[in-house]
């Protein structure tokens, strides 16, 4: 194909949007009840190069009696666009809507109502504070229960300092700590309170000095507010992607007064307050080790203060089990009785939507609606290691093509999903794979589904009682699915292989492909690897994967052990054993596939990912030199002892080969040689594969000088290799432009050297 019509390939799978948040308003009418479901969308606009927004409505009316049970759904509100928002937050009784927008150079703090905009003010201007925060990670913007006063997180003003101008002139360049890739801007974040009825703006004071707040919320009775802060002695470090960092959840109360609520040593998140005041529940994990891992839901009792584990850390779970916790809280997670909280999590090659039961803690799945333990063990089928040799090397490397031998019995047990039929509700649910929750409110779930064929769609369904059985409504349909067959696999390794302080662990992989080819020959399969590590590739849309598929290719996404959605056993048992175990992990999931599929073709296998996952295509093709003919990584670790001083997460540097890291500590020789020996630039010169490099120029997490290093070395040897240097991204070449890019060139590249 011509690179243009591989853009619009990408176009059209790129171009699909996606709910981002959504918001319910009931409204109590004698005979019925009427649900407002107002959603969020996002969209990549390939002309624009940047991404749009939107918002839309729909009306659900329900029966007083049974509120329940969906008697209409009225047709949706038009599309409409939203420009400049950073925050939004409906107030609890009334109903009215708080925004914080970028307009030019100012921030504005903007409340509207039934009637128009009621209030605004200029927070730039009044100069209280510097830039609200609207990340993730720190932002928050929350009503009190009066609906008279605001609460949000912002940078501290630089011209508090004491000394005043002449210090501000002798401070200019300090240099000032930030938290890390992605969040340059965020260095030291305050609590700020704006009174409505005033229009005064306050900085809560009482913040402990090595605590950076964020993630605040108002406390019962508006009087305190709870926050998460993240001690920042005696350095920071990332935090983006990190959910390791040492942190607690504090409480502070209007007149400077601050108090810790949880235990030391620990790593906590998204705090969330029940409907009756009476419980936070939150994330809590362990700090340092893996960068992301299982966490544990716990929950507050705010007139005890005793904290008691709703969902433990689960170490081992079995096929068929739930999994555990390792994705953030929906900002409304609480059933209506404040006794069940719902949750998205990745569960082995899915994520899925649970809910759990603070009484008898157990955990259930709402798109399965049946208890995990009870599920058929079929759903994750394994699938048995072929016979050592799997591939003689004369079947890769011979001109004469040899179909492997017949699928093993267990083969024909495997959940593939064919084209999802978006009109069968019951098929749908199960067909999903992948549910994220947007919002519940007054036990109304709004949720975000997708599969490898299918892009997002938003549905509804009320949270059913014990004896119920779970109904989905579909709201918005995509425009359309695609004619892709996809299966989700589950893999042991062989005994050889198997790790000996965590053995038995299993992966997994999911693998999509043209349900109908474009020709008669053998598919040729791209290996497509997630980074991380410890994150996952669930069985949902993903549009550089459909767009491959749609150009021909068959995509395997490999979850190899230490990805999330496995348990914390196979996320321990990465560490210390990048480059190695890994590397075999995804090398034994594309014999699998090849094993499995004979309409793959195995003379044509390349491989592309990202960060780690880059980490490992350029392993592969260094260590597998005849396997494969091409390589596509964006910004990938080349060299991880050259890495060590330069990215914004040196505790991951020294937790990924083994060591225990602390503040105080000094590269050694053994760190260094031990880092080196991990690194894919040790076997760079036997790389036959043709090599595509993407670096972001202003990368913190690993530093573009990584692939420059991968880059001269096969330069030197007349090896194909191309880089393409993007001087304003990031770590994720998450800009629209950049993304078209790099899919474009990836594309190109492939097509020549496959």
């Amino acid at each position: 194909m011509e690179t243009g019509q591989i853009a619009g390939v990408y176009a059209e799978v790129s171009g699909f949007p996606t709910p981002v948040s959504a918001h319910v308003k009931v409204e109590e009418l004698p005979e019925y009840r009427v649900y407002s479901v107002t959603a969020d969308w996002s969209q990549s606009d390939l002309v624009r190069g940047s991404r749009l927004h939107y918002s839309q409505q729909w009306t659900l009316i329900a029966d007083t009696n049974n509120h329940k049970t969906v008697r209409t759904v009225l047709p949706p509100g038009p599309c409409t666009p939203v420009s400049g928002e950073l925050l939004r937050a409906f107030s609890p009784i009334r109903g009215l809507k708080a925004i914080v927008r970028e307009a030019g150079n100012q921030q504005l703090l903007e409340i509207w109502d039934c009637h128009g905009l009621r209030k605004c003010l200029n927070l730039t201007a009044l100069n209280i504070h510097g830039r609200v925060y609207d990340d993730v990670q720190f932002g928050s913007l929350s009503w009190s229960e009066c609906e008279g006063k605001l609460l949000y997180v912002a940078e501290k003003s630089r011209n508090s300092s004491a000394g005043g101008e002449s210090a501000c002139r002798e401070d200019r360049n300090v240099y000032c700590e930030d938290w890390g890739e992605a969040l340059t801007s965020k260095s030291v974040p305050v609590v700020c309170v704006v009174d409505l009825h005033s229009g005064a703006v306050d900085v809560l004071q009482g913040v402990p000095e090595d605590v950076s707040p964020g993630q605040a919320l108002w406390a019962p009775g508006y009087q305190s507010v709870f926050f998460v802060g993240w001690y920042h002695e005696p350095f920071r470090l990332g935090l983006k992607f990190c959910s390791n960092r040492s942190s607690s959840l504090f409480e502070l109360d209007m007149e400077g007064r601050c108090e810790r609520l949880s235990g030391e040593n620990l790593s906590v998140s998204c705090p969330r307050l029940s409907p009756d005041g009476s419980t936070l529940v939150f994330l809590q994990g362990r700090v340092f080790g893996p960068h992301h891992q299982c966490l544990s839901l716990q929950q507050l009792d705010l007139k005890s203060r005793k904290t008691s584990a709703l969902i433990d850390v689960l170490n081992r779970p079995q096929a068929g089990e739930f999994a555990g916790v390792y994705e953030t809280l929906s900002p409304c997670c609480w059933s209506a009785d404040s006794q069940r909280v719902v949750f998205s999590s990745a569960c082995r090659n899915w994520k899925d939507l649970f809910v759990v039961d603070r009484k008898s803690k157990k955990v259930l799945s709402l798109s399965d609606t049946v208890p995990f333990s009870t599920l058929p063990a079929s759903r994750y089928p394994l699938f048995p290691p072929p016979p050592p040799p799997p591939f003689p090397a004369p079947f890769l490397a011979s001109e004469s093509f040899l179909p492997p031998p017949p699928l093993p019995p267990l083969l024909s047990h495997l959940h593939q999903e064919q084209k999802t039929d978006v009109e069968d509700l019951s098929a749908a649910s199960r067909d999903c794979g992948s549910w994220k929750l947007l919002t519940i409110q007054r036990d109304l779930m709004v949720v975000c589904c997708s599969s490898p064929n299918t892009p997002p769609t938003l549905r509804v369904g009320f949270l059913p009682e014990k004896s119920e059985a779970m109904t989905w409504q579909t709201l918005q349909q995509p425009a359309m699915t695609f004619d892709f067959s996809w299966t989700s696999l589950d893999i042991k390794p062989p005994p050889e292989e198997d790790n000996m302080q965590y053995p038995g662990l299993d992966f997994g992989s999911v693998l999509v492909k043209p349900s109908r080819p474009l020709c008669d020959s053998r598919i040729p399969l791209v290996v497509f690897i997630h980074g991380g590590p410890h994150s996952q590739f669930p069985a949902e849309w993903n549009s550089t994967t459909a767009g491959l598929v749609k150009l021909g290719c068959a995509v395997l996404m490999v979850n190899y052990r230490g990805s999330t959605g496995f348990g914390q056993d196979s996320i321990l048992s990465l560490i210390g054993n990048i480059g190695s175990q890994d590397v075999k992990d995804v090398q034994r999931a594309v014999l699998a596939a090849l094993w499995s599929d004979e309409t793959l073709d195995p003379k044509r296998v390349a491989v592309i990912g990202g960060s780690h996952g880059g980490f490992l295509c350029c392993h592969l093709v260094g260590q597998y030199p005849d396997f494969y003919k091409a390589c596509a990584a964006r910004n990938p670790v080349i060299n991880a002892a050259t890495l060590l001083g330069t990215s914004d997460i040196v505790d991951w540097r020294y937790t990924s080969a083994g060591f225990q890291f602390s503040y105080d500590s000094v590269p050694t020789a053994e760190v260094l040689a031990a880092l080196l020996q991990k690194s894919p630039i040790t076997h760079a010169v036997q790389i036959k594969a043709a090599v595509l490099l993407m670096l972001g120029g202003k990368d913190r997490r690993v530093s573009p000088h990584q692939g420059l290093e991968l880059y001269k070395v096969l330069k030197s040897r007349a090896s194909p290799v191309r880089l393409l240097w993007f001087p304003e991204d990031g770590h994720s070449l998450s800009r629209v432009d950049t993304q078209a890019d790099c899919f474009v060139n990836t594309a190109l590249w492939l097509q020549q050297h496959l």
